[in-house]
């Protein structure tokens, strides 16, 4: 389903997703009437809601609206499965959900599935019969992918039209690629096969995909997984973070974790049908590649060069994970991508083992015009209370700030892009490295005034010209970090906006146990509910929730319309504010405001950045319209999509590289480990051809020479 997510490495990470395997009651004996479960876990959850939440929507018939529509989606968001009569029929249940969360029998769950999986079994017949013919992609007709513009078919002959559609876009796509690939390769091939063959063969592989597809979804379309689906969508009608997590198999986890493989280093997501990426591990193979963006969809995987490539439409997650995994280190995987921007790419990556020293805080000295730069990479606010010996991200950047004074840089560089948040006693503490003290953060619950998080040390590590850079997967504590730095006016934040997740969740236990305030029976295997319970706000009064951080320096990027933010959530909670703290503003005695005018004026001249904004407007407008099933339009769009792409490229390609080099304490330490040797060169690598980076430098130069002019007065 589309909560669903599985690592391709199995590692846990500190302030990582909560993974969970298993399906809901099959190791719990303890209730044998899995209706009677049903309705205590809502009645819980709605327990839950209603006095646990941050700010709870009121559980009413609007409520219970809401989560009709998200459930109907959620079973059928490309609108290919229900009929508009159903969809009709189901508005008996739009006042009623809100009584069974409260307790009334569960109705609307069960009669909802029980025409879902009816309409299931019709369409996974329909699809044989269309594949039997072969398609006229002469024909001038287009298909509308995106279900969110598309209504409910009103009969069958209207559904099976647009399968009809639909299978059509699906081979031209596969009989497209076979026909580039037979005239890529017509040198070699002694054998040459006509546009016929190639046909049928492109319906052959369509329908062995569509097999597997609809195998796969009956085989997850139990009861538990169901209403799992149900639960969340409650859950998810209050704010995006709070999620409902059925019981865990421990056994089948704890399997899952007792073998050693190698991988990539990526989350996947079943998402609409769809295998995407959902997150990249730092330092591992996936991030190193700079070619893989969460939210890329995978197309195909093939091990290596010589072998033909896996379609994995229709896999389940698991069984994607099992072609990307690997026994050996190095060994090759391609994976093919489909992008946001809709362009498609062939990714080759060299599995390797997780190394933990990727996922901690970096640095490095870029040298630049006469001027020395520090750099340091925080892929994520890491740390672990349980053990007061393990690494902390504040104590590790205030090690790379020591090592880059010692080197003499005139500025430093902080990279929290893609810095997905953390441990907030971290932020606190490293915003503290760079402020004479005074108020980091402020935090509030849904009852009572707001409290204040300090930074109750006066003491500056470092004083001299700093730059955040921050991109829209930069949130929670990312944001917290980079919004008061803004704030004190101590640095120039740099990038795109964040993702504007200002929100704070807790696990709560539906079993209930003696330190869950709402429940007292024993435990009976009901599952948890991450709950979001608390709001930060900044110290100028305005919350982190929804707006994030807007940058002072704006630059254009790739997935500026790809809609990943809070913001593009309908059910994110909103923007509001309270009274400011009291704080006062850092002195770095030029004017922080006429520096941020100046530099802007200079990105809007820049031409690689204007490019890079066209490029990324041109591909969103082909993302967003219909899919043409005329071969020759089609040919056209892709051709249009590649070269906008290829432009792309070239705008974000640096004429020449950035000189980065290891700090030499670094160097020492690394002395004769070739893994490390080799994950610091691709790190540096990585530094140096970076278009972002590059301008950030820029921007230090031009605050370095005004720092130094005002010393100077």
């Amino acid at each position: 389903m589309s909560k669903k997510f599985i690592p391709v490495l199995i590692i846990l990470i500190l302030g990582g997703l909560f993974v969970g395997f298993g399906v809901m009651g099959r190791s719990d004996k303890r209730n044998d009437d899995p209706k009677a479960k049903y309705q205590k876990i809502l009645r819980n959850v709605g327990i839950v809601l209603e006095q646990g939440h941050y700010n709870p929507k009121k559980i009413d018939d609007k409520f219970s609206q809401e989560v009709l529509k998200k459930f109907e989606d959620d079973l059928d968001p490309d609108k290919y499965i229900f009929l508009q009569g159903d969809i009709d029929a189901f508005k008996k249940y739009e006042n009623r959900i809100d009584d069974e969360i409260h307790g009334a029998p569960l109705e609307s769950f069960y009669a909802i599935t029980d025409v879902y999986l009816k309409r299931i079994d019709e369409v996974s017949d329909s699809y044989k019969e269309i594949l039997k013919k072969p398609f006229d992609f002469n024909r001038d007709e287009s298909l509308q992918t995106d279900g969110d513009k598309r209504n409910y078919p009103t009969s069958i002959a209207e559904r099976n039209e647009y399968g009809r559609k639909r299978l059509k876009y699906l081979v031209l796509v596969r009989y497209v690629d076979l026909q580039e690939e037979r005239d890529a390769n017509i040198k070699k091939d002694s054998a040459y096969k006509p546009d016929s063959t190639l046909q049928r063969e492109a319906i052959g592989i369509v329908s062995k995909q569509m097999d597997r597809y609809f195998e796969t979804l009956k085989k997850h379309n139990t009861s538990d997984e169901l209403f799992s689906t149900f639960v969340n969508d409650i859950t998810g009608a209050m704010d995006p973070h709070t999620t409902y997590f059925a019981p865990v198999d421990k056994r089948s986890f704890d399997e899952m974790l007792s073998g050693t493989f190698y991988g990539i280093g990526a989350q996947l997501q079943e998402k609409d049908g769809k295998i995407t990426i959902a997150s990249l591990i730092t330092g591992m193979p996936a991030w190193k590649s700079n070619q893989i963006t969460p939210g890329d969809e995978i197309i195909k995987v093939a091990q290596g060069a010589a072998a033909a490539p896996v379609d994995v439409t229709g896999y389940a997650v698991e069984d994607a994970v099992k072609l990307i995994r690997g026994e050996k280190r190095g060994s090759e995987v391609r994976l093919t991508l489909k992008k946001a921007d809709g362009t498609v790419k062939v990714v080759s990556i060299l599995r390797d083992k997780i190394s933990l020293d990727d996922t901690f805080a970096r640095s490095a000295v870029i040298n630049n015009n006469g001027h020395k730069i520090g750099y340091i990479y925080l892929p994520e606010f890491y740390a672990n209370f349980d053990d007061p010996s393990a690494r902390r991200s504040a104590t590790d950047v205030a090690k790379e700030v020591v090592k880059l004074k010692a080197a003499h840089v005139e500025g430093i560089v902080i990279d929290l892009r893609g810095n997905g948040g953390g441990s907030l006693t971290d932020v606190v503490d490293m915003v503290g490295l760079f402020i004479k003290g005074g108020p980091v953060v402020q935090v509030k619950g849904r009852d009572g005034a707001p409290s204040v998080l300090d930074d109750k040390d006066k003491d500056v590590l470092y004083t001299g010209p700093l730059a955040v850079m921050v991109d829209e997967l930069s949130a929670s504590a990312s944001e917290i970090f980079a919004a008061a730095i803004q704030d004190y006016h101590r640095g120039i934040i740099i990038g795109s906006s964040t993702y504007g997740k200002g929100t704070v969740q807790r696990n709560v236990s539906l079993d209930p146990q003696s330190e869950n305030p709402f429940f007292t029976q024993p435990d009976e295997g009901l599952g948890d509910v991450k709950l979001t319970f608390r709001k930060f706000y900044r110290i100028n009064g305005g919350a982190t929730q929804l707006r994030g951080v807007v940058p002072d320096i704006m630059l254009p990027d790739r997935l500026e319309n790809a809609k990943l933010r809070e913001k593009d959530n309908p059910d994110a909670l909103h923007w509001d504010e309270i009274p400011k703290a009291n704080y006062t503003l850092w002195n770095p005695g030029y004017s922080y405001s006429s520096v941020v005018a100046a530099v802007n004026a200079q990105i809007n001249n820049n031409v690689d950045f204007e490019g890079i904004k066209n490029e990324v407007s041109l591909l969103d407008k082909y993302r967003n319209e219909e899919s043409p099933l005329n071969i020759l339009q089609y040919k056209k769009m892709q051709k249009d999509i590649k070269e906008a792409s290829k432009k792309l490229d070239d705008y974000s390609k640096l004429p020449t590289n950035l000189d980065v080099k290891t700090l030499p304490v670094d160097s020492l330490d690394m002395a004769g480990d070739t893994t490390k040797i080799t994950h610091e060169a691709q790190f540096i690598k990585s530094v140096s051809t970076d278009i972002y980076i590059s301008e950030t430098v820029k921007v230090m130069e031009k605050v370095i020479g005004e720092q130094q002019v005002a010393e100077r007065r």
